[in-house]
């Protein structure tokens, strides 16, 4: 099992141990603040396997099948979990509409305020594992999983507000208002994770000083050549891929060519942990002659 395996692994355990510990704090209080924070725990349960699977088929090689590998499924994860965090809202509404016409007393508020709260630093201190790791290891469905867990904190936050509000004045209505506003507030954070994802599976780009960084690389490492051109660059994942055309004097030899890329690619590949990179020789007199300048 893989780091990234390991962690995801992890992310089930923690949703599943938070998703208890609130929603016992809910069977003491009958809040329905506290009920739509229960409901979001839900959703992290099951975004954390739907991101454990999606780690486990990134991490096969490549195959027949997918000569190219299985990187972009953490992209497919991070949507669905995107999609089941909307879904999580959308429940949480409806709850919230129906109490609020109909607004009950809160039993208990502070014993389970401070149930939410030890929820809450459980799954803080996991998020800043997760996006910290996601980070290293290039894990979209990583960094999604710690980016909701974020939501999930800012939530509870603003469900104990509530419930404290409302016991202080008497308007238990602030419950299921308080139930609401969170319902929103995780709306957004769905569509957040959504569209970073989606930009993964249209083949974003390198950011623009990640690709000046590759340039230096191609230029510091291709003494010999004459230039490099059509520099092009997408993001998959955990992996990089990096395409070019090189080009060489046109008496230089298939060998000597060779050494070059070679060079080039161990560069590239010591600055981008998983780097699949090809390079494409030609001549000079064929050459555009309006790419990277070799130094």
């Amino acid at each position: 099992m893989t780091q990234a395996q390991r962690i995801a692994l992890g992310s089930v355990v923690v949703g599943a141990v938070v998703l208890v510990v609130k929603l016992a704090a809910w069977f003491f209080t009958g809040s329905v603040a506290i009920l739509s924070d229960a409901l979001e725990s839900i959703v992290n349960v099951a975004t954390a396997i739907a991101a454990l699977v999606a780690v486990r088929v990134a991490a096969r090689p490549p195959d027949a099948s997918h000569p190219y590998g299985h990187h972009k499924a953490e992209f497919f994860s991070a949507v669905l979990e995107g999609v089941m965090i909307v879904i999580a809202a959308l429940l949480i509404l409806h709850e919230a509409w129906g109490r609020f016409w109909e607004p009950a007393a809160i039993t208990q508020p502070w014993l389970g305020s401070a149930i939410v709260v030890a929820a809450s630093l459980i799954n803080g201190a996991w998020a800043l594992v997760l996006i910290r790791k996601g980070k290293a290891l290039k894990s979209p469905a990583l960094s999604a999983d710690g980016k909701h867990l974020q939501t999930d904190v800012v939530t509870s936050i603003g469900v104990i507000i509530g419930i404290a509000a409302a016991v202080a004045t008497g308007w238990y209505w602030l419950d299921p208002l308080m139930a609401a506003l969170v319902a929103l507030n995780i709306l957004w954070s769905g569509w957040h994770v959504i569209a970073s994802s989606l930009s993964g599976l249209m083949d974003e780009s390198v950011s623009e000083d990640e690709l000046a960084d590759l340039r230096n690389l191609i230029s510091d490492h291709a003494e010999g050549a004459v230039e490099a051109h059509d520099l092009r660059t997408r993001v998959a994942g955990r992996a990089t891929f990096v395409d070019f055309h090189l080009v060489v004097p046109g008496d230089m030899s298939v060998t000597a060519a060779h050494e070059i890329c070679d060079r080039i690619e161990v560069a590239l590949k010591k600055h981008l942990e998983e780097c699949i990179v090809t390079i494409h020789v030609e001549p000079e007199d064929h050459a555009k002659h309006t790419g990277i300048v070799v130094l």
